[in-house]
Order: structure tokens, then sequence, then C-alpha cells
């Protein structure tokens, strides 16, 4: 409830008080959010004071709003924590979801400038290239191409990659995985992404490019190039001050 003797400020306890009934889904994704006025009208306070804890919960991605028909809870993003190596598979396990995947194409090919580059690899060398859709909970969030060098990684199947690739490469190939490099940025859908990830033209799309490295070794392994949907997807680091 809404303590006006708190120094608190109002618009702040409305926030929390609308978050609180989102986590425990009675505004569920989805729903409508009561108007300005009846929320107003709710807790006694002003229009102003209501509007700036909505704008504020919009610009946060909890609520989100459509011309002509008013705010919305938003989708849940799938968060995922940036301090640790993991793969898709183990990150939606850790999160309680069931990982999925969808097979687009899996080839051996000769490795382009931008792959050979990343992989450290000439571009006469062959690489299989997996394209993959990845759901959660049965939802699209990401689409994946991934490469690995044949001369490193040997004979590859699709039956190899059913799984989580990390998995197969320690537990099959016996391989020590070390780190990896990833950058992160902003992008546009393309049609294909807007297709697959069953998205709409103009929507935003986290592009991240990840190199994966061995132990003790410093020889790429992998080199992935994942597509996710900005309205799904978050990605959370700890940033130590040095």
């Amino acid at each position: 409830m809404i303590n006006k003797n708190s120094p608190i400020p109002i618009y702040y306890q409305l926030e929390q008080e609308i978050k609180t009934f989102i986590d425990r889904n009675i505004y569920a994704p989805g729903d409508f959010l009561p108007s300005e006025r009846e929320l107003a009208e709710k807790y006694e306070i002003s229009r102003m004071t209501v509007r700036q804890a909505i704008n504020n919960l919009v610009n946060e991605g909890l609520l989100y709003r459509e011309k002509g028909k008013g705010t919305f809870v938003a989708e849940k993003k799938f968060e995922q924590d940036l301090s640790g190596l993991t793969s898709f598979s183990e990150e939606m396990n850790n999160r309680g979801l069931m990982p999925s995947s969808q097979l687009l194409n899996f080839q051996l090919m000769y490795a382009d400038s931008k792959v050979a580059a990343a992989l450290n690899i000439d571009s006469s060398d062959l690489v299989y290239e997996m394209k993959r859709i990845r759901f959660a909970d049965d939802e699209p969030v990401a689409l994946e191409f991934t490469y690995t060098p044949q001369k490193r990684i040997g004979e590859l199947t699709q039956e190899d990659i059913q799984l989580s690739f990390y998995e197969f490469m320690e537990n099959k190939r016996q391989f020590s995985i070390a780190y990896g490099d990833q950058s992160i940025e902003a992008s546009l859908a393309n049609e294909e992404e807007i297709q697959l990830l069953k998205i709409d033209q103009g929507d935003p799309v986290l592009v991240i490019k990840r190199t994966t490295y061995l132990e003790g070794e410093n020889t790429p392994i992998e080199y992935t190039k994942s597509v996710y949907r900005a309205d799904k997807y978050k990605f959370n680091i700890r940033m130590p001050r040095s």
C-alpha cells in the first residue's frame, strides 16, 4: 500500500506495488493494467504521479503500451548471467526452463574470412556450420550460427549436437574449455530473423558473438553468432571495481 507519510517518493512506492503484483502473477503477462485514472483513484494520488511510475516501468521493460489500447504487462524476460561461460542448454536448465533446438542447417564448408579470423584458421580450412533456432519452454528466443574447425573437433554428425555442444566437447571429445570472448550489440531484425523468431518488422534484437578457447592452448574451438529476441532476453553481469 501507499504510505503518504513515508520519505520514499510516492511514485516509487507505486512502482514497487505494481512490481509485487507482477511477481505474484496478480498482473500476468499480457494483462491490461488499470488506467491512470483508476490507479489515481484507488491510491488517492495524482495522475501525474501514476504516469511517472508507469513510465519508469515501461522504460524497465516490465510494461508496454499499445497506442489506442492502453498499458499491458510485458512477458518476463529470460535472464543470463555473463560472469561465467555456459551453453544455452545449461543456462535454460539453471533457470528451470526446458531448452530445445530446431536444426535448420548442418554442413561441412570452407570458412569465410570472418569465421577463419575468429577461429585462427585459413580460409581453405573446413568448418562445421550448425544453424539452429533455440527455444525456451517451446518459445523461440534465439537464432544461432555455430562454427567449429574440422581439424580440431574431428568428425561430427547431427546426432552429436542434439544436446549441449559444450557437453559434447567436454564429455565426448574430452576437451577442457578455458574461456570465451564475447561481444554484444543491438540491431534490428532482418527478414529471416523476423520469420524464424516470430517477431515484427522493426523489432530490436541482441547480436551476441562468442569465440571459445581450449584450456592451456589458447586455441579457439568454437565461434558462435547468436541473435536473441530483445523482448525476451536480458543479460546480467557483475562488474567489480578495479
